[in-house]
């Protein structure tokens, strides 16, 4: 697949030069069969590849394709860039933009990017790919304390949910808003474990491998179905996570943490199960 790709822009000449971005270009990434080909292709004039799509076919049979640029109406503001998100029958996915060269580099070069193709040595200065992008980045005492406020404040969103039997409200305060804030919480706390210089990945993928195993066990022990007392002990889950979590971080960086408040909200919620 990568061929075909280098060789459809070596073949196009409004094509100038090719980009692989993401894992196929991180020094560290594992290898399998689920990774995408994020490709740039740098162009003269994208809207021919949008107007005229006979070149996908050279990749494969398609079995669905998504252009995001058109439905988030991009394309219709400004004709810089357009997206293909292109999955095929054999099982490749490529997720490749054409960009215009000077939108392309008027936005931050992604770190994990790595030349295919340069006819005009436009990315003579394009650095090795590394995963500089992707390390966490150290919370601020501002941030930090809004993540536990959010966290803290919207668990009795939750219980509100269970205790009225709805399933979608609750489900959605537990597994979208707090989830997300204590995923905050294990990214930081993973990054103080590597002194925040190891890729955790999109959405703390590679979480597992970077905190410690208790830490992850108690973790998955927050994953519940939809019956509404595995969803209470989850929450309690969640909050004693949370509180570990949030005081390890606080130590560490020296910053202000409110456990009185904590047990206070722990003991509101309790007071609330059926």
């Amino acid at each position: 697949m990568l061929d075909k790709i280098i060789r459809f822009a070596n073949l196009e000449h409004t094509i100038r030069a090719a980009i692989l971005n993401g894992s196929r270009a991180s020094p560290s990434a594992p290898t399998d069969e689920f990774q995408d080909y994020d490709v740039i292709f740098i162009v003269k004039e994208v809207a021919p590849f949008v107007e005229n799509q006979y070149w996908i076919n050279q990749f494969g049979k398609l079995i669905i394709m998504q252009k995001p640029d058109e439905m988030d109406g991009i394309w219709l503001q400004q004709n810089k860039k357009f997206t293909f998100l292109m999955l095929f029958e054999d099982g490749n996915r490529i997720d490749l933009t054409f960009m215009e060269s000077a939108y392309y580099f008027s936005q931050p070069i992604d770190s994990q990017s790595r030349m295919l193709v340069d006819k005009d040595n436009l990315l003579n200065n394009l650095p090795s790919p590394s995963d500089n992008d992707y390390f966490p980045k150290p919370p601020s005492e501002k941030l930090f304390a809004d993540c536990c406020n959010e966290f803290l404040w919207c668990s009795q969103n939750v219980v509100k949910g269970i205790g009225r039997k709805e399933l979608t409200y609750a489900k959605f305060m537990s597994e979208n808003v707090l989830r997300g804030e204590l995923i905050k919480l294990l990214i930081w706390y993973a990054g103080i474990q590597s002194n925040f210089s190891k890729n955790i990945g999109t959405y703390g993928k590679f979480l597992e491998k970077a905190v410690e195993p208790e830490i992850w066990q108690k973790f998955k022990s927050t994953y519940v179905g939809a019956d509404y007392d595995q969803m209470w002990h989850a929450l309690f889950e969640l909050l004693a996570l949370f509180n570990i979590l949030a005081i390890k971080i606080s130590e560490h960086f020296g910053f202000k943490y409110d456990q009185d408040e904590y047990q206070k909200v722990l003991k509101f919620l309790k007071s609330k199960q059926s």
